[in-house]
């Protein structure tokens, strides 16, 4: 490979945030410190834009859904950020980003904050009702509803009506048989209808 294809490899890229593991693979060097430190270099001279430390963009227009689901993997993009994308919740949680994951951790990054909440595993690797689009996973409005009643014991949803009650129906089992969730899956339909 040439000097200048190394570069061209990764703006042909539909991804616009990369690992530095994923620029080794994709470059065909998958543990060379020649091509680390062509990362390095390229960073420097701005032909990179590193996001923080591992992660780098083709430049500050990046995705940061793609970021945010690369930042820890597996995980997705669920909760109140999908929940306000619906129109199911009206409050605004400024830069921050909701993602499902292994663990819990709030990450700053480029001037936003990634809010990693934790689930168990078997419900974070099923991939019923999530999307991948754009380099990213993103949970549906069904599935971040789901997610949201997992995590919290009570909370309120300013308008239910986005959601579909059969698709929300199927994607309960993911959830192990978990009454509580059952009972407030039932109570929000039922007041949902009232509406």
């Amino acid at each position: 490979m040439e000097k200048g294809d190394y570069m061209e490899l990764l703006l042909r890229s539909a991804n616009t945030v990369f690992s530095a593991g994923e620029i080794l693979l994709l470059w065909g060097q998958p543990d060379s410190k020649a091509a680390r430190a062509r990362i390095n270099y390229y960073a420097k001279k701005g032909k990179l834009y590193r996001v923080r430390r591992g992660l780098y963009a083709k430049d500050k227009n990046y995705n940061k859904f793609e970021l945010a689901t690369k930042i820890f993997t597996p995980s997705y993009v669920s909760f109140e950020t999908v929940l306000l994308q619906a129109g199911m919740i009206f409050q605004f949680y400024g830069p921050t980003t909701f993602v499902a994951s292994y663990l819990k951790r709030v990450i700053e990054a480029d001037g936003t904050s990634y809010s990693y909440r934790k689930i168990k595993n078997d419900i974070l690797t099923n991939h019923a009702g999530i999307e991948f689009k754009d380099g990213y996973s993103i949970a549906t409005p069904e599935r971040a509803f789901l997610d949201i009643l997992y995590a919290y014991k009570d909370y309120h949803f300013d308008n239910l009506n986005p959601l579909n009650w059969e698709k929300v129906q199927s994607l309960l089992p993911i959830y192990g048989g978990n009454k509580r969730m059952e009972k407030l899956v039932k109570r929000h339909r039922e007041s949902a209808s009232k509406t």
